[in-house]
């Protein structure tokens, strides 16, 4: 058929527009390459942190720093969450993509504006880090190429939307849209206001890079900034957790315990999650504490409660599913029964738990102003982005990887003994990594000092304590076996694509993920009504308890609070040296 674009996959029953599926394995692709970027600087961080080993030189170590940042915390994690949004719009609504020469111009935007920046870094004067604060300057093309890239994912939004409206006007779906696509449109909506913030500062630092301003305030540069640092995190958080009710309806077939409830915790997202942003600002002057107060206390609880609420009906809509299965033995057969051999359910569910109870929880501890004081600018803060970032999000990328490779790559994983070890190598190594991290944080090992030994330094005298400096080890030991983990994952994502045997109708290496179409399979020109709302069950239905999720979120309010108030405990004990 001439103009057949779009193929089915027999099991799963989605449809794969033949320009957006190569979209999404462009973003896709280019974001694993930025991970093993990040990866392979990260391992040379951490052997410098580590005080026994401290490996590089200062002027390397923070090249290398600024380059990790970068490729991870930008060029990774925007990369693959376009390649969601595509997935979540063209492919969950079987519609055709909105203007898709102007997406393969946003790839091409965020291709060029990525390697102007890493280049710029390697070059050696541009060593600003993540945050790039004014008065360090970094050469002209880094800022340009932070603009570029930040343009072409400003044109997948818009893509984003556009495809939207078209499903909308040709009646692709009935009812309301998705709850994964609704929380990419969550994602998208974030990353427009995260974008606007950028241009709003980055372009003038440009034209201050290239001596056409003379002068930038640093307080309003941190003020504006950090709703572009903190908001584009925002946009992982959105993402990754659409991710997880994807990974949960794929695995088990479950449902949101209550869409609108779900639909609720995300508009909240949208609300109030980039008040998050304050938590970096406590410490400045300039600003008042009555806005600091609101902004990481009133305000912020809101979008605490909204994660609160998707790590309740997350686990709880898995714990339904496997109890209708007969998993009803006690609180928890339904997940001991799980498949943690599957990387997709293990990655998820692993990424589900060290979010909530890490990454979380240190979050509204550092959102606290008081507490904040202690731990400002201090190793604890990297732990904590760790948990949200490298396990949170990376973790729930790297499980969609493994159901997207024999669906939309159609290729069979290599290596399926390491892939079910992936999950569980990394988030064990980012463990030891975050924990001690935030141990030494605590201790007050600062954030971004290349020797805590100060051996260096003009005035000698100050020495921290000998814990500290054991568990700065034991952190670059647990980045070395994440850096192991994450290296697994690249080994078999990439490997997959290049080697993986074609799925030509066989059967793919997870039986829940059945069998696949050849890459010439184009057979349809406009795919059949998807219903996407499922009609409500029948009062007569037996209704299902999720006792095991309930007891698991007890556990989480204990260890929050016990957590809280150790932390109120170390701020009690510096109020003498006032």
């Amino acid at each position: 058929m001439a103009n057949a674009l779009f193929r089915q996959c027999p099991t799963t029953g989605l449809y794969f527009h033949k320009t957006a599926e190569s979209l999404m394995k462009a973003h896709a692709v280019l974001g694993v390459v930025f991970l093993l970027l990040g990866g392979i600087l990260g391992i040379f961080i951490a052997l410098t942190r580590a005080p026994s080993i401290h490996l590089l030189s200062a002027e390397t170590f923070y090249m290398m720093l600024t380059a990790h940042g970068t490729a991870i915390l930008i060029f990774w994690v925007i990369f693959f969450e376009i390649a969601v949004l595509y997935f979540a719009s063209s492919t969950l609504l079987r519609v055709r993509p909105a203007t898709p020469m102007i997406g393969w111009l946003g790839f091409i935007l965020m291709l060029v504006g990525s390697i102007m920046t890493t280049v710029a870094i390697f070059r050696g004067n541009s060593s600003v880090m993540f945050t790039s604060y004014v008065p360090m300057q970094a050469e002209p093309i880094f800022y340009l190429g932070l603009i570029l890239f930040a343009v072409g994912a400003l044109l997948a939004c818009f893509i984003f939307l556009g495809t939207l409206v078209i499903a909308k006007e040709e009646k692709t779906y009935e009812g309301s849209i998705p709850l994964v696509t609704f929380g990419a449109l969550t994602a998208c909506i974030i990353a427009i206001f995260t974008i606007a913030s950028g241009a709003i500062i980055l372009i003038p630092t440009l034209l201050w890079s290239m001596g056409l301003i003379s002068y930038i305030d640093p307080l309003m540069y941190r003020n504006i900034w950090w709703a572009l640092g903190h908001s584009s995190q925002q946009i992982n958080v959105s993402a990754h957790v659409a991710i997880w009710y994807a990974i949960s309806a794929v695995v088990f077939g479950a449902k949101p315990m209550s869409e609108k409830v779900s639909r609720t915790a995300f508009l909240l997202y949208i609300l109030f999650l980039q008040l998050a942003s304050a938590h970096h600002l406590l410490a400045d002057p300039g600003i008042s504490s009555t806005w600091k107060v609101f902004n990481t206390s009133y305000a912020m609880y809101l979008a605490v409660l909204a994660s609160m609420i998707h790590g309740l009906t997350v686990p709880g809509s898995i714990e339904v599913a496997q109890r209708k299965k007969g998993f009803n033995n006690g609180l928890f057969e339904w997940l001991q029964k799980a498949p943690w051999d599957n990387p997709a359910f293990s990655g998820m569910f692993l990424s589900l738990i060290v979010f909530g109870f890490i990454g979380g929880i240190t979050g509204v501890v550092m959102g606290t102003e008081q507490i904040n004081l202690i731990i400002h600018n201090t190793i604890f803060v990297p732990g904590h982005f760790h948990a949200t970032v490298a396990v949170g999000t990376t973790l729930a990328f790297m499980a969609i990887t493994y159901f997207l490779i024999p669906v939309l790559f159609r290729r069979e994983l290599i290596l399926p003994q390491l892939a079910k070890w992936q999950p569980y190598i990394f988030t064990g190594g980012m463990l030891l990594l975050i924990l001690f991290m935030l141990g030494a944080g605590t201790l007050g090992v600062p954030r971004r000092h290349w020797d805590i030994s100060f051996a260096d330094a003009m005035i000698k005298g100050f020495e921290f304590p000998g814990m500290a400096v054991t568990m700065m080890g034991i952190a670059g030991l647990g980045g070395l076996l994440a850096a192991v983990g994450g290296a697994a994952y690249c080994v078999i994502a990439v490997g997959s694509l290049v080697f993986g045997k074609r799925l030509d109708g066989g059967a793919s290496l997870f039986s829940s993920f059945g069998a696949y179409l050849s890459p010439s399979s184009y057979q349809v020109t406009r795919p059949e009504l998807l219903a996407m709302a499922p009609a409500e069950p029948s009062s007569t239905e037996q209704h299902v308890h999720a006792n095991g999720t309930f007891v698991m979120a007890l556990v989480f309010l204990a260890t929050f609070v016990v957590y809280f108030f150790i932390n109120a405990k170390y701020l009690a004990s510096v109020w003498p040296l006032g």
